[in-house]
């Protein structure tokens, strides 16, 4: 039976997820994020802005065997640009799913209103957390602008992402591979921390450590490789949860539960800045 959440984030208008084995459908995701659907320009745009629909995208990568299993899209203050705004799809194909339970994604970007061009991204997909990962720079991202044939570059974009599926999970079974010594997992939390809270470079105190972001959620997450390290850190990054404290300016500590990362643009960069982290650290265990 599909079980499916509905949320609401401090960054996004709306969002919509499945935890269960079922992909998400038309109406659901027109319930909760209904800048998918938008066939045309938001009115702000120009004679030359060419939409994207990404309804239109989505019913072609479903018909590849692609299915939605995440969306959201962005929060907007400036009434009837709701049904336009920048707004995100994770999809896995049912077909591309290893022994342990681990999915090839591909992941869109989309906005009608001028706030984004097209993007297309591979992915990679953890069910046991349910923690989506967006693939570092090494891997073909495909971005179209809202002009000219806009809908042919975004087809032909597709198969390009599609080829990558390979690859990504060529370089998942390598970080599986490499085993991290205590010093080595605390380098890539402390990259990691700096990252989720980038005043620490100036002096800001974070509500957590960078060892706090190591601490695993389950026990299966204890084992000493490069990819549960990776997994490890970057729920913790992103998730939030956590709780901790900090100083206030009168010198009195202050508890503070860590936010979630809900928003589309933050996500996307903390996510990719992750997979580089854990690419520079599976070369350097190379070498």
């Amino acid at each position: 039976m599909s079980y499916h959440f509905y949320m609401r984030g401090m960054s996004n208008g709306g969002a919509a997820y499945s935890r269960g084995d079922q992909p998400l459908t038309n109406d659901e995701l027109m319930a909760r994020v209904p800048s998918i659907f938008a066939t045309e320009a938001h009115e702000s745009r120009s004679a030359r802005f060419a939409p994207v629909p990404t309804v239109t995208v989505l019913d072609g990568l479903r018909a590849e065997g692609f299915e939605p299993f995440f969306a959201q899209q962005a929060r907007t203050r400036v009434e009837g640009k709701a049904e336009f705004t920048k707004h995100m799809l994770r999809l896995r194909h049912r077909g591309i799913v290893n022994a342990e339970g681990e999915a090839f994604e591909i992941v869109l970007v989309n906005a009608n209103d001028g706030t984004s061009a097209y993007q297309m991204i591979p992915g990679f997909f953890r069910f046991v957390c349910a923690n989506g990962l967006m693939c570092g720079e090494t891997f073909d991202e495909v971005k179209v602008r809202h002009s000219g044939n806009a809908i042919g570059e975004v087809i032909e974009g597709a198969y390009r992402v599609l080829e990558e599926a390979p690859r990504v999970t060529e370089q998942v079974d390598r970080f599986k591979a490499i085993q991290l010594q205590d010093r080595e997992r605390e380098i890539l939390a402390e990259a990691a921390h700096g990252l989720r809270f980038p005043g620490t470079a100036e002096g800001k105190e974070a509500p957590i450590t960078p060892a706090e972001l190591l601490r695993p959620r389950r026990s299966t997450d204890r084992a000493t490789d490069l990819w549960t390290a990776f997994n490890v850190v970057q729920e913790n990054t992103l998730r939030g949860g956590m709780r901790g404290r900090t100083r206030t300016e009168s010198g009195h500590f202050r508890r503070q539960t860590v936010r979630e990362v809900a928003g589309i643009d933050q996500s996307r960069g903390l996510n990719r800045a992750l997979w580089m982290l854990t690419e520079r650290m599976a070369e350097l265990k190379a070498g």
